[in-house]
C-alpha cells in the first residue's frame, strides 16, 4: 500500500516539474473567487462597520457594568477598526501593496 502511495507521489512530483498545472488552477480559482467575492464587497465593508461598532457598543456596555475590558481585546478593536478603515477608504493602496508583493515574490 505505501509503495503504491509512493508511486502516486512521484509521478505527481514528476508531471509538476514538466507540466505545472497547480499553479494555474490555483490561479484560475482565485480569479473565479474574486470575481465572485467583488460582487459582495459593499455588503462585506457594511458588515464589517456593523460588526466593528457592535465591539465598541460591548465595550463600552462593558465599562457601563464596572467590567473593564482587557488590554488585549482593547487593542484588537482598535487595530480592527483601523484596518476596516483603510480597506474602506484607500482600497487601492492596498490593492498596489498587494500587488508589489506578489510582484516581488516572483
Amino acid at each position: 500500500m505505501v509503495a503504491s502511495l509512493a508511486a502516486v507521489g512521484s509521478v505527481i512530483a514528476a508531471s509538476s516539474c514538466c507540466l505545472p498545472l497547480l499553479p494555474f488552477l490555483f490561479a484560475a480559482g482565485a480569479a473565479g473567487t474574486s470575481a465572485f467575492v467583488v460582487q459582495l464587497r459593499p455588503y462585506l465593508l457594511v458588515l464589517s462597520v456593523l460588526l466593528i461598532a457592535f465591539g465598541f457598543y460591548k465595550s463600552w456596555r462593558a465599562k457601563q457594568c464596572n467590567c473593564k475590558p482587557s488590554r488585549i481585546s482593547t487593542f484588537l478593536l482598535w487595530f480592527s477598526a483601523f484596518v476596516v478603515f483603510i480597506f474602506i477608504f484607500f482600497p487601492q493602496v492596498i490593492a498596489n501593496l498587494v500587488a508589489d508583493l506578489l510582484a516581488g515574490k516572483s
